[in-house]
């Protein structure tokens, strides 16, 4: 099973409503458990290879739509990070970032990119607004779920 394939699999079981899924195989096994919209955990595991030692689990999760949630205290929409990963500001580190505070961003204008299992994952917007704070260093490690960027809609 490829990237692509568990990442289908993953947007499958969350447009689905169920809360787990798993797969097991001769060769690999997989888990996908979430939480209401957005899934949560991805675990695969390679079965033991008959010539060397059993490889150690990976953990990945893979893309999913940015989920705008409303910020309790105020109008401003908390952008969250859809994966584990390395958050980037830029595609490249000679390159400038792709939003900064104060510009104006609308629906599939690419926020930033993160970094999973080898893959450079553009995270697009899916709101209208104004970027207020961006709520994490470039070149961090982040987790699923983690706020990314605060926005003033529009």
């Amino acid at each position: 099973m490829d990237i692509k394939e568990i990442q289908e699999l993953i947007k499958f079981v969350a447009k689905s409503g169920v809360s787990e899924v798993s797969i097991d195989r001769k060769d690999f096994k997989i888990t996908i458990k979430a939480q209401g919209n957005a899934p949560a955990v991805v675990n695969m595991q390679a079965a033991p290879m008959p010539t060397a030692a059993a490889p150690a689990p990976i953990s990945a999760a893979a893309p999913a739509p940015v989920a705008p949630v409303a910020n309790e205290n105020t109008n401003l929409i908390t952008i969250k990070s859809p994966m584990i990963g390395t958050f980037y500001r830029s595609g490249s580190p000679d390159k400038p970032s792709f939003v900064n505070v104060g510009d104006k961003i609308g629906p599939g204008n690419v926020l930033c990119v993160i970094e999973a299992m080898k893959l450079f994952n553009e995270i697009e917007s899916e709101v209208s607004g104004k970027i207020v704070k961006i709520l994490v260093d470039n070149a961090s490690p982040i987790e699923y779920d983690q706020p990314l960027f605060l926005v003033e809609p529009m």
